[in-house]
């Protein structure tokens, strides 16, 4: 009989015997040349024959079945914060605390993990009933999620989370309290990655108990940043700029709206950086 038992997959096995190796454990198929190995260094606890212990079977560098009682740390369904250890074309391998990475296909990724970073992922069975990772956790999130109240979270206060989930209107973030918090496009400084940890300030507490956040400094200061952006731009350029940029163009230029482009403009203005000529700044000798 063929054994069912496969490869990045968790099995309750009987131990069968033992040897200077480790332990031996039955693979279903009446042959002992099917037992599978589950060498001392991969054992948790002290095991004897006769034993049932979970184990989680990976294939060895010979392609063999191979035990370790090293379990993913996290259940079938579970979301949790976890690391990519790996990252390949095909998609990354995420440490969920068992003896190998379990791997994330390339079509359930959220923008491109490095390794290094830190992602909310999901763990499920593939259709080949091995097991796999996901970044598609929203409907997770909003369960794990709770609502912030106005009488604990102010304007003005900061969150600090992952993100989760970027779209074309911003990025989604969980953060620390468990609060799900949406960052605007036109809020955030630069592009941000999903899995980056960021902290925001908070500018709209919803009826439903979400956050609405900003991740650029407060408007006195971001004038000062957003302005010496315009003026290494300007320096770079030919030293003029239009005041009649689509707000497109200057979105892609700084990250910024065209209301804080004509704040910053009006501050270079003010200070004599820049002189206005016609419909152009041009820097001032």
């Amino acid at each position: 009989m063929e054994s069912i038992l496969k490869p990045m997959t968790v099995a309750k096995l009987k131990v069968v015997r033992k040897s200077e190796l480790g332990a031996f454990l039955d693979a279903g198929t009446g042959k002992t040349t099917d037992d599978i190995l589950l060498h001392k260094t991969q054992q948790t606890a002290e095991v004897n024959i006769g034993d049932v212990v979970e184990v989680f079977l990976y294939n060895d560098p010979k392609k063999r079945l191979t035990a370790s009682m090293r379990v993913p740390q996290m259940k079938e369904g579970q979301i949790a914060r976890v690391k990519v250890i790996n990252a390949t074309k095909d998609g990354a391998f995420l440490d969920v605390g068992a003896e190998r990475g379990i791997f994330m296909p390339f079509r359930e990724m959220r923008g491109r993990p490095q390794v290094g970073d830190t992602v909310w992922a999901k763990l499920y069975t593939d259709k080949s009933g091995r097991l796999a990772m996901t970044m598609n956790v929203s409907d997770e999130m909003r369960r794990a999620s709770k609502p912030a109240s106005p009488e604990v979270v102010k304007r003005g206060d900061k969150v600090t989370g992952l993100i989760f989930n970027i779209i074309d209107a911003g990025a989604f973030m969980l953060s620390e309290e468990r609060y799900i918090v949406f960052i605007a496009k036109k809020e955030m400084p630069r592009d941000y990655r999903v899995g980056e940890e960021v902290t925001a300030r908070v500018t709209f507490i919803r009826e439903d108990g979400r956050l609405d956040a900003s991740l650029r400094a407060q408007k006195e200061e971001a004038i000062i940043t957003d302005a010496e952006k315009i003026l290494e731009h300007m320096k770079n350029n030919g030293g003029t700029i239009s005041e009649k940029l689509p707000p497109e163009d200057i979105y892609n230029y700084f990250h910024i709206s065209k209301a804080a482009f004509k704040r910053a403009l009006g501050h270079l203005f003010k200070v004599h950086k820049v002189r206005l000529d016609k419909d152009k700044f041009k820097l001032n000798d």
